[in-house]
């Protein structure tokens, strides 16, 4: 299906103003103009930030309790264990605390349960055990919020509880010593989009500064609080971009043996947000998926190179298990959507035995990325069912779960990705209903929308353009890559290349050629031939091959010009 191309509203003397004020390209300028950037301040902020832009930590709620409990622990070489959770976000928070809590001279050591076996969270089984190895001080992190029961049962054991989480409360808070959460509601914070390892940040942030120590003994941990925080999908502005923006001048310059070692394993030649979204976060995230968490963890720990080289071997290599279980059951769900006509529906609901729990959550993101429609897969499982649903912009996927939840066991989430279990019995009538609630939300008149920064001319097909918007670095979540459409271009060459995968173009412009790729576009080579003119919406970015630099568009829509 074609998309709906929705163009950003500009005003042009403002754009201009900040141009000659900042001497940078009108371009860039555009862009700052469409994220809302127009201060003085802000742009300066966005664009150069520095370590004078973090927030003061303790305006975080219990932050000042916290910090004098952990003092209180150093004082008395009191055992730490840390609780955190499986996926990037929660590696790096264990990692970062527990080397920064090492280096004052505490034993700390961690529980981060198992995917597959314990879930998210905590849980009592876990509190047990960390009872009888006579731990009186646990600390959470990327989790604990919601674990009202489990900190209560903690209480009981006498373990006190510090929580460090960035999800959102529920009405009540768990009965721990000090509950660090910007999402409290008597937050004063002045940013409450912080991903867990950012918490983490400015927990070790405020012990350095009581303890009084040398800003440098936890701005070091940038380059892990980067890796986390850009992993998260969380919102990259305000202290998210300042941490991120620093972080990634550290990491290109790691001295954690882990994470330069993954860096060279992804294979990437340019360390950015890419680099850490598409090489290094999906090597972590298949160790919690497979349910090898322990290894995630043990990378950024080790000192040592040998251990580190072998870890390395074992995340490439269950990255590449991962990769090939989900093909697999793409295939399935494809062929299940082909078989039943599912595509038809407003929703794609899709149920069969043996997919593995740590992966289907992927896979309903690529079903619905492919298909534009809500889409929940499940595992049948011993009479249950377990899965993962993903949505699309305009459709609550939460809310209309809770309209389902006369047929759900368990369930939770947010308005784009849930996770949810009910007995298979009640599968098809679920998934009934399901589809009458979107149905009902008129869902499809919900289109696709690719919101555009401006539109090129052949002056800005340039390297020194692509460079210039590198200072937009770093993309992610509330800082997308720009997006430019390119209009009437005429078509030189057209071919597809990996068996059909992708789209290969070059495009005329007077007597200039345009590269311009489009991954996973290849279906379209029998819809334009060389001649047609044509409308390209992409971004605009630097091809390095064998050696020679050559700007190209990354395509995201083509349609024949009007």
């Amino acid at each position: 299906m074609n998309k709906k191309w929705e163009y950003y509203s500009c005003d042009e003397k403002i754009v201009n103003k900040i141009c000659k004020k900042y001497n940078i390209d009108k371009l860039l300028a555009t862009i700052l103009v469409n994220r809302g950037i127009v201060e003085e301040e802000t742009i300066r902020k966005f664009l150069e930030p520095t370590r004078a832009d973090f927030h003061n930590p303790f305006l975080l709620p219990d932050m000042e309790i916290a910090v004098d409990t952990i003092i209180e622990a150093i004082t008395k070489k009191e055992k730490i264990i840390i609780y955190g959770d499986y996926d990037v976000d929660g590696i790096t928070s264990v990692s970062v605390l527990q080397k920064f809590l090492e280096e004052r001279g505490i034993n700390v050591d961690h529980h981060i349960p198992n995917r597959l076996e314990e879930g998210y969270g905590l849980n009592k089984e876990a509190i047990e055990e960390i009872a009888k190895s006579g731990y009186k001080l646990m600390i959470t992190v990327d989790c604990g919020i919601s674990g009202i029961e489990e900190v209560e049962f903690a209480n009981s054991l006498g373990i006190r509880t510090i929580i460090t989480d960035h999800h959102e409360p529920l009405e009540e808070l768990p009965k721990a010593v000090a509950v660090i959460d910007a999402k409290r509601k008597d937050n004063k914070y002045p940013f409450n989009q912080l991903a867990g390892v950012g918490v983490v940040f400015k927990f070790i942030q405020a012990i350095g500064m009581k303890l009084g120590l040398d800003e440098k003994e936890y701005l070091k941990y940038l380059d892990l609080v980067c890796v986390g925080t850009i992993s998260d999908i969380v919102p990259l502005m305000d202290e998210n971009r300042v941490i991120t923006k620093l972080g990634l001048k550290l990491v290109n310059v790691t001295k954690n043996l882990g994470l330069k070692y993954l860096l060279e394993a992804t294979g990437y030649s340019k360390v950015d947000s890419n680099t850490i979204s598409f090489g290094i976060a999906p090597r972590i995230n298949a160790c919690g998926r497979m349910g090898h968490e322990t290894e995630a963890l043990d990378i950024f720990l080790s000192d040592d190179i040998n251990e580190v080289k072998e870890l390395t071997r074992k995340l490439n290599e269950y990255n590449k298990t991962r990769q090939e279980t989900e093909k697999d059951i793409v295939n399935e769900a494809l062929e299940l959507i082909e078989k039943n006509s599912e595509d038809k529906n407003s929703t794609i609901v899709l149920g069969s035995k043996g997919w593995h729990h740590g992966v289907i959550g992927i896979v309903s993101s690529k079903i619905t990325e492919n298909y534009f429609k809500p889409s929940i897969l499940v595992s049948f499982e011993d009479g249950i069912a377990k899965g993962s649903g993903r949505s699309i912009p305009g459709f609550d996927l939460h809310d209309a779960l809770c309209k389902c939840s006369e047929y759900l066991e368990k369930y939770g989430g947010h308005e784009m990705a849930v996770g949810l279990s009910l007995k298979e019995e009640n599968f098809e009538k679920f998934k009934e209903k399901f589809e009458q609630i979107a149905k009902n939300s008129h869902i499809d008149e919900i289109s696709r929308v690719i919101y555009i920064d401006g539109t090129l001319s052949l002056e800005d097909i340039k390297a020194e353009t692509v460079k210039e918007l590198q200072k937009l670095e770093p993309f992610g979540e509330g800082n997308k890559m720009p997006l430019f459409a390119y209009k009437d271009l005429r078509i030189h060459s057209i071919r597809a290349l990996t068996d059909g995968k992708h789209l290969k173009l070059t495009l005329r412009d007077d007597n200039i050629i345009i590269d311009a790729i489009g991954f996973n576009m290849g279906s379209l080579v029998e819809d334009y031939k060389i001649g047609d003119k044509v409308d390209i919406v992409g971004v605009l970015e630097i091809n390095n091959f064998n050696g020679k630099e050559t700007v190209q568009m990354n395509l995201k829509d083509i349609m024949k010009s009007i």
